[in-house]
Formats: C-alpha cells, structure tokens, sequence
C-alpha cells in the first residue's frame, strides 16, 4: 500500500523536474512554497532522488534523517542530484529530456540487534530494507531500489561495505547497522 496518491507521486515528480529545469535555467536552487502543498507533502521526511538516462545512473543524492518538509527535501535532493553529485559532471539542458526521476521516501530508520554476520544476513529482507552500515568515520547506505542490482542477502551487505569503505570481509563488534524501507515514486 502506497502512502502517498497518485495525485501527490505526480506532484512530487513535477517538483524535482521542475527543480532541475530551474537549476539548468538560472544557475540556482528552486525556492518552494508550503502554502501551495497539502500538509501531507509539508511533513518531515528524508527523501533520495536518482536520476538515470536510459539504464545508466545520472546522479543520486538524498537525505537520511528526516529534518524538512518533504517538498524541500524532493527540491534540495533534485538539485544536488543533477549538479553536486561528485561522480558526474553537472546535468546539461540536453540530457533533460532524457532523464528520468526516481524519488525514494525513507521511512525512519531503525537500528538492528545482532551478534554475528550470520545473523545479521538472517534478520536482512530482500527487496524491502535499504540498510544504513556505519563502523567509526565508515558510513554507506544502500536504498531497497539497490536489490534490483544485487538480488542476493550477502552480496547487498558486501557491497554495502565496500561503499561505506571497509573490505568485503570487514567485520567487527561496534558494527552499527540500520534499516528503513522506502516508498518508490518512479516516471513511467
């Protein structure tokens, strides 16, 4: 069951193409008006939102915790997508109408209990967890979109540890791993 209506997912979409045109347009960020949002879209939430041109990621940028309404989330996050994130040159007007925008909205994260890697890959759910893994300065995140790329418990955790810095092996007693699920709102 999807939180949000089919009138709000393309609301949301609107607002993070909107954001990117506005950005390849005048060279700034998008400014929004709550007024103009139902107080659904205007509560605090963490949002990601990748950006693909064909198969291929374009950017992806977002926040964890949630610490601003929604629609500034979608704004901020769309904008830094197309133009901070570091892997990719900043989107130009040409690659617009190729684009096509992925917003995810994270529930809350939550901490997992465990005692071994075993265990930890026991309590994993495949396709709905999107796992934040932090050990010290290391810190990754992967969105429960990622299972689509790698389908498999181990794996999404060896990779997610690579992201975050640490050898594929890596582990260790003050391992700290969260989890959190995501409402998917795609462009079809």
């Amino acid at each position: 069951m999807n939180e949000y209506s089919q009138q709000e997912r393309e609301i949301l979409l609107k607002l993070a193409r909107d954001a990117i045109e506005y950005g390849l347009k005048h060279h700034n960020q998008m400014q929004v008006d709550l007024k103009k949002f139902s107080a659904h879209l205007c509560e605090k939430r963490a949002c990601f939102v990748t950006l693909q041109i064909g198969k291929q990621l374009r950017g992806c940028i977002g926040s964890l915790e949630a610490h601003q309404p929604l629609v500034y989330d979608v704004v901020y996050n769309a904008y830094a997508s197309a133009f901070h994130d570091p892997r990719f040159p900043k989107l130009v007007m040409e690659e617009l109408a190729k684009l096509s925008i992925h917003i995810s909205v994270l529930s809350k994260p939550e901490p997992m209990r465990f005692n071994s890697e075993t265990d930890l890959l026991r309590q994993i759910r495949p396709e709905i967890d999107g796992l934040i893994l932090s050990d010290g300065p290391y810190k990754g995140t992967f969105l429960p979109s990622v299972w689509e790329s790698l389908p498999d418990a181990k794996q999404f955790l060896t990779n997610l540890k690579m992201k975050a810095g640490l050898a594929p092996d890596y582990w260790s007693g003050t391992l700290q791993v969260a989890r959190y699920t995501a409402e998917s709102i795609k462009e079809e």
